[in-house]
């Protein structure tokens, strides 16, 4: 596609290529109803005179984007975004690259931010997180032709690179762990509904509880934060029929369902077992330590950065499954007690 010049902005006010000159660098020269209407124009295909002289000079930005759909508020609480973001950074400081973050409301407006950084140069190539079924992005950026590799799958990335994990292998294989421990009555607290990997677990987590025989298996919907985790666990726990054994999407929502539990009098692990996503350092801060699904999510970023800058080169990059998450348990899991 092809990217927004002084001359397509002038053709669309019908003005001079002069006038839009004279409008963006605030000179006299065109009235100021003009003026606005030509700035209007320039904002609404992503032109702007830095992207114009970045195209003359034939020079790069030096930077990827990266956009998140998610409030501000979580990614400072949430463990597993800022482990990635140190892989990446670690990476692109290595070849001199800038990483711009912005976080946005909702996926239109995320598609924004992709057109502008697009139309004004300001990135090389971006980072496509918490993939989505049907995710619009993807066809956008298939045709802006803005080098792109998705962090998630398998499947549903286009034509575009992705880097990712088998979730459902490690999902399976805490659920046969939690088995062969004796628990006949397992619960999930998931991540937000919509997202591939989400969804991914949800349907791993269901057949291999409909194999094993859990008949009362079931996963509560939430949004990774510890408010939310802690009113799902709740919920689990004053049912009729409680779990003896929860897994969860994240370590913040288990270590919110730990003080719940705690707070119910309830002991871990001899009333409840506990199984975090993420195996952050937090994990070993709590009493009893968080059994945990880890992996190296640092060098998970890293490798999502090496294939970004490869393909900006323009270097052909096909999808990379890296290492699955594995089971560290600790002091949350054990054998329920007989009732």
């Amino acid at each position: 596609m092809k990217r927004p010049t002084i001359a397509d902005v002038a053709r669309r006010a019908g003005v001079s290529k002069g006038a839009v000159s004279y409008a963006l660098n605030g000179q006299p020269g065109v009235s100021e109803a003009t003026r606005r209407r030509i700035l209007a124009i320039a904002a609404e295909i992503g032109f702007s005179p830095s992207s114009a002289a970045r195209a003359l000079s034939g020079a790069t930005a030096k930077a990827v984007g990266l956009a998140l759909c998610r409030p501000a508020r979580i990614l400072g609480i949430e463990p597993f975004f800022m482990e990635l973001i140190s892989g990446v950074e670690g990476e692109l400081a290595a070849r001199s690259y800038a990483l711009t973050l912005q976080v946005v409301a909702d996926q239109d407006a995320e598609i924004a931010v992709y057109r502008r950084w697009w139309g004004e140069r300001r990135v090389d190539g971006v980072f496509i997180c918490d993939l989505r079924l049907d995710d619009r992005r993807i066809p956008v950026l298939e045709e802006l032709q803005l080098p792109a590799v998705v962090i998630g799958g398998p499947g549903h990335t286009g034509s575009l690179p992705s880097v990712w994990s088998d979730d459902a292998a490690a999902l399976v294989e805490t659920v046969e762990y939690l088995v062969a421990l004796g628990h006949r009555r397992v619960a999930r607290v998931g991540g937000l509904p919509g997202l591939l990997h989400t969804e991914i677990r949800t349907r791993a987590f269901a057949e291999v509880c409909d194999r094993l025989g859990l008949p009362e298996a079931t996963t509560v919907p939430s949004d990774y934060t510890g408010e939310e985790g802690a009113r799902a666990t709740r919920r689990l726990l004053s049912s009729a029929q409680r779990p003896t054994a929860v897994i969860y999407d994240n370590d913040v929502m288990a270590i919110a369902g730990l003080s719940v539990a705690q707070e119910m009098g309830l002991a871990v692990p001899g009333d409840l077992s506990i199984v975090a996503w993420d195996d952050s350092p937090l994990c070993q801060l709590v009493h009893p330590p968080l059994t945990a699904l880890g992996r190296d999510i640092p060098a998970y970023g890293a490798h999502a950065a090496r294939h970004l800058l490869a393909a900006i080169t323009g270097e052909q990059i096909s999808a990379f499954q890296d290492e699955t998450a594995h089971l560290t348990p600790r002091g949350s899991t054990a054998p329920p007690r007989v009732r």
